[in-house]
């Protein structure tokens, strides 16, 4: 049998080949096809519904998949001995996890490795998630950021070679957020994987190497966050809103013909443009707008980001229902 440990670094972390799932008459996971490389950091974005908590949970040996074909570290859920084995390589975070309150910190931890063969040890791990001052405090007691990131030492605590984080800065304040970045930079620095999934553009695009865009099921886009964006064709979104009732859709072919104006999209609030030079199109948005008589309501700008990548390819915004 492989040895995650022992294998040589080029094979894939994860490979997925026509995976499907289907819960009654709704289709989860389309044919999905996906290889993550092992030493970096995936990112698995889309709204919710598109079918990333159901791949994951296939990924995690939590869920079986209705037909297609799935490596984890080289080795199958579908194969009893490699199920078993898998389980001591993998950490996993889950979205919501719950931890007996009247444990300590320490205690904790220390449940957790001896689940595993192979651990780190206790205060390494607390460490690595800077909680080595909580070690002997209640689980109840901990804020919501300590929590979580003791989730992700649980995680840890088995020498993972494959992490999974599940939304893991949820409802964090962003200095929790930053203290789970750098936790998960430092595994991945030690040369090991991380499968990621979020509603944060700014997270995926600090840890991420490369993202996977799912919808319906299906990867709709994939690449680093940097090609994604550039796959916009345009640098800056301009979003507006119409005052005294405007007809948004009467301006849009008007605005299409902008010189820089890259796209035009309508929004439930008004238009959305992007443009490669704002210095060029901002002007000449202006002036369309006064020869109409049109006043503005609102009127924002921003660069790029993953969202508006999301949004241009499937007209939903990332964090919809």
């Amino acid at each position: 049998m492989t040895n995650p440990r022992t294998e040589g670094r080029s094979g894939p972390a994860i490979r997925t080949a026509g995976l499907v799932k289907k819960y009654d008459d709704v289709t989860a996971v389309a044919g999905l096809d996906l290889t993550i490389h092992r030493g970096e950091c995936f990112g698995l974005l889309g709204p919710n519904g598109a079918g990333k908590t159901t791949t994951i949970e296939i990924l995690e040996g939590l869920t079986l998949p209705d037909s297609g074909d799935v490596e984890v570290l080289g080795m199958r859920w579908s194969d009893e001995a490699g199920g078993r084995a898998l389980r001591e390589h993998l950490g996993i975070q889950l979205q919501e996890t719950q931890l007996a309150e009247k444990l300590s910190v320490h205690e904790t931890l220390s449940l957790f490795r001896s689940f595993y063969e192979r651990s780190n040890t206790v205060d390494e791990v607390l460490d690595l998630v800077s909680l080595g001052e909580k070690k002997k405090s209640w689980v109840g007691k901990l804020s919501g950021g300590q929590k979580q990131r003791l989730a992700v030492a649980c995680a840890l605590v088995g020498k993972p070679d494959l992490l999974f984080l599940d939304e893991p800065t949820t409802g964090l304040d962003p200095q929790s957020r930053r203290q789970l970045w750098e936790v998960v930079e430092r595994f991945k620095g030690q040369g090991h994987t991380v499968l990621l999934t979020t509603h944060y553009m700014d997270e995926a695009e600090r840890l991420c190497d490369r993202v996977a865009i799912m919808d319906h099921g299906k990867v709709i886009a994939l690449g680093s966050p940097q090609e994604l964006i550039a796959s916009l064709g345009a640098e800056h979104v301009i979003d507006f809103a119409l005052a005294n009732g405007g007809s948004a859709a009467d301006l849009k072919p008007e605005l299409e013909k902008l010189p820089g104006v890259q796209s035009v999209r309508l929004t439930a609030e008004g238009l959305s443009l992007t443009a490669a030079e704002l210095h060029m199109v901002l002007p000449a948005l202006m002036a369309a707008l006064q020869k109409r008589q049109i006043a503005l309501a609102s009127l924002t700008t921003h660069h790029a980001t993953l969202e508006d990548v999301f949004v241009s390819l499937t007209g939903r915004q990332l964090r919809d229902a």
